[in-house]
């Protein structure tokens, strides 16, 4: 296999013989890809034309409000069902599936009520009371349609003509509906402290025929409490999360001035500084697996217990440590080796960091433009989500006919609830309703609301990457000013930041459309796969389920390739001002001819910047599991209570890995910029009086220290 010093060099494209008078990114431009810029301005006016349609078609009380049977809301103001918002099912025994209550297809009459049942009862024993006290009658006729009122009917017309239900049983609102009322009491399920009732037949049944029922509902009503203890934790402590991302962006800020004058130092102390903690960490996990082992409470596996919303209930197993141990050795020795072989490359991505710090502290705005991109993209999402629901909510009421026989030839077939008693469904399929099942219709507007919804998707992608590429070009485009600037500061142009986004907009919204469009449809592609991957999740085509693991595998690459090849792009465009695909060419070609850097230097920036990202939201986590903990003696009394104490904890340590990202992204795009820049720099330029270098003496003298860094930029 040839060697790349053996490729001749045209291979990857020639160095340009530039104009020696370049002395930064070019103002005199003009507009690039002109006809993506227009294509993108109709896709956008096309955009906000369907985001109209959907309002005027769309209702989201369709999506708040549960619906009866006769596609009524529930709760809905100014309608008969205002003070009733609550979904009730006549006959809960007929849903046997979960996702068929939740989703409103359960072939039962569905009343909206103000209240749940109380009390087991059925129609036979209402009747047989009624007559002794009219109070039975009076409570159970709310749970009856609208207008009955005659308890003397025979039971089987009430039940043939769905007047009443057979029984009702103790249930409880979730979702807004009534579900029974399930409690377990030393290990045996109850409704109502009873384990067993009779339904509307006078048959004896068990509970545990409603918990088939409604299979899974005891699991959400727990998920809900859950839910309501979450909700009241953030409540009680969002000041305090509020106030550890504030520190973390102070600390962020702080670090990136502190790498400006100590680079060197700060950065090797962060690199120790995680190999000592997790070590520390390695330590403190055998410490407590050696405590552990042996108990006989200790030895249960974690998949014995299950999930638990109290994790202190995972630290009292040695296994849990164990795994800890593990995974933080692996990551140990991850970092160790890493820093063994690229040890020398370490010193020069540490004097472009340094560099990139000077850059950032002579241009302090563009560590606050991620807000921008922030708020863009807010506006992209909301657009997104708002237009999704009022798609997925358009429509008429649609009703289907919904049988408790298998076989009737009607089931699921359209019809219509004021003509359905006339018809010869009712004689061929005994019990058979007309039944609300959802919303949709058969224009053509209706018809497509799939395919608009792709559309939907497909824009919200192509917005997205179009404002992070507009990020981009604009801090490489600030960034390339600071290091053309032959006498820094005084040479660097004034608003850097603001001019740089200027020219983005002006001329080249067509190329950051081009790009991103690419990478969107190569998104797009990807959530397709993975759709159709949990569609085959119970197939047994092994060769099916291989391909489509392939194809996701390559996509994958294909998108992380493009995110690369784009970003440096971005810069080429910020800089030459050129159209998408020759800025493309020339960024593909310099990197190829510095395919060290891709290959080595690239990454080891990433990992010194993550390294880094990791000690700052690594230290506020800390902080705040002491505080929470009520480890701190001094501010004990502060600390609000709360059911968990890992909700408001990992929010924050969450939370400030996001916001040191934003920063440390300001950072690696200003060393992106530097590099290609250095690298411009020194295939136009010779260093003589006429072509000076343009790049620090010092980063020239790391980058330049013998044939090392020669190779580096030559490619040889």
């Amino acid at each position: 296999m040839a060697r790349k010093s053996d490729i001749p060099s045209s291979y990857y494209g020639e160095p340009r013989n530039f104009d020696p008078t370049f002395r930064g990114p070019v103002h005199n431009r003009s507009c690039t890809d002109v006809v993506c810029c227009v294509i993108f301005v109709i896709v956008i006016l096309g955009y906000i034309a369907l985001g109209t349609v959907a309002w005027i078609h769309g209702d989201p009380r369709k999506v708040v409000y549960p619906t009866d049977s006769h596609g009524q809301f529930c709760g809905q103001q100014g309608t008969p069902n205002a003070n009733k918002a609550i979904l009730f099912y006549f006959n809960i025994l007929q849903c046997a599936n979960p996702a068929v209550l939740i989703n409103l297809q359960c072939p039962t009459t569905q009343l909206c009520v103000s209240k749940c049942p109380d009390r087991f009862a059925t129609y036979l024993d209402m009747q047989y009371n009624y007559r002794y006290n009219k109070s039975y009658w009076e409570y159970y006729k709310q749970f009856c349609k609208p207008g009955f009122d005659n308890p003397k009917k025979p039971v089987a017309q009430v039940l043939r003509d769905e007047d009443c239900p057979s029984m009702i049983v103790p249930s409880r609102p979730f979702l807004q509906r009534c579900f029974p009322d399930f409690i377990t009491r030393n290990g045996t399920l109850t409704v109502a402290n009873q384990t067993n009732f009779k339904d509307g037949v006078g048959k004896t049944r068990s509970v545990i025929d409603l918990r088939d029922a409604a299979n899974g509902i005891t699991s959400l009503l727990d998920a809900k409490e859950v839910g309501m203890k979450i909700f009241e934790d953030y409540a009680s402590s969002w000041y305090w999360i509020l106030i550890g991302l504030v520190i973390t962006m102070v600390v962020s800020l702080l670090f990136i001035l502190l790498l400006r004058f100590t680079a060197g130092v700060l950065l090797w102390l962060i690199i120790f500084g995680v190999i000592t903690a997790v070590g520390y960490g390695i330590w403190h996990c055998y410490w407590e697996f050696s405590t552990l082992r042996g108990k006989p409470d200790a030895d249960v596996t974690i998949s014995d217990i299950g999930f638990q919303t109290d994790f202190r209930v995972y630290l009292q197993l040695s296994q849990t440590w164990l795994v800890f141990m593990i995974s933080l050795s692996v990551i140990e020795a991850i970092i160790v080796i890493m820093l063994i072989f690229l040890r020398r490359r370490v010193r020069i991505a540490i004097a472009l960091l340094k560099e990139g710090s000077k850059a950032i502290g002579y241009i302090m705005s563009t560590l606050f433009y991620p807000i921008i991109t922030f708020f863009l993209l807010a506006i992209c999402i909301a657009y997104w989500a708002v237009t999704a629901v009022f798609l997925a909510s358009s429509g008429e009421a649609v009703y289907k006919v919904m049988s408790t026989q298998p076989n009737c030839m009607y089931a699921n077939f359209t019809c219509n609830p004021e003509t359905f008693s006339q018809t010869n469904v009712t004689k061929v399929c005994p019990g058979s309703q007309c039944t609300f099942a959802f919303y949709g219709g058969e224009s053509l507007y209706h018809r497509y609301i799939f395919v608009l919804q792709l559309c939907n998707l497909l824009v919200f992608l192509w917005l997205v990457n179009f404002t992070i590429a507009l990020g981009q070009c604009t801090l490489a485009g600030a960034f390339a000013s600071y290091y053309w600037a032959l006498k820094k500061p005084n040479d660097i142009p004034a608003c850097p930041l603001f001019s740089s986004f200027s020219r983005a907009i002006r001329y080249h919204t067509g190329s950051l459309a081009f790009g991103s469009l690419i990478l969107a449809v190569v998104q797009m592609f990807r959530i397709v796969l993975e759709y159709l991957d949990h569609k085959l999740k119970g197939a047994h085509n092994a060769f099916a389920r291989f391909l489509l693991c392939c194809l996701k595998c390559c996509f994958w690459c294909l998108e992380h390739f493009i995110k690369f090849m784009n970003r440096n792009a971005y810069i080429m465009i910020a800089i030459y001002g050129k159209n998408f695909c020759t800025s493309a060419k020339d960024a593909f070609f310099l990197l190829m001819r510095n395919v060290v850097r891709v290959a080595v230097l690239d990454k080891v920036t990433d990992f010194l910047l993550f390294l880094g990202k990791l000690l700052i939201s690594g230290s506020v986590g800390v902080l705040a599991f002491f505080f929470f903990t009520r480890k701190i003696p001094v501010i004990q009394e502060e600390v609000p209570s709360l059911n968990y104490y890992w909700v408001p904890l990992l929010t924050v340590i969450f939370g400030s890995y996001l916001v040191a990202h934003g920063f440390f992204n300001v950072y690696a795009m200003c060393v992106d910029t530097l590099f290609l820049c250095f690298c411009e720099d020194l295939e136009r330029n010779d260093g003589s009086s006429s072509r000076p270098y343009y790049m620090s003496p010092g980063l020239h003298k790391i980058l330049r220290k013998g044939e090392q860094g020669a190779k580096l930029c030559s490619g040889s």
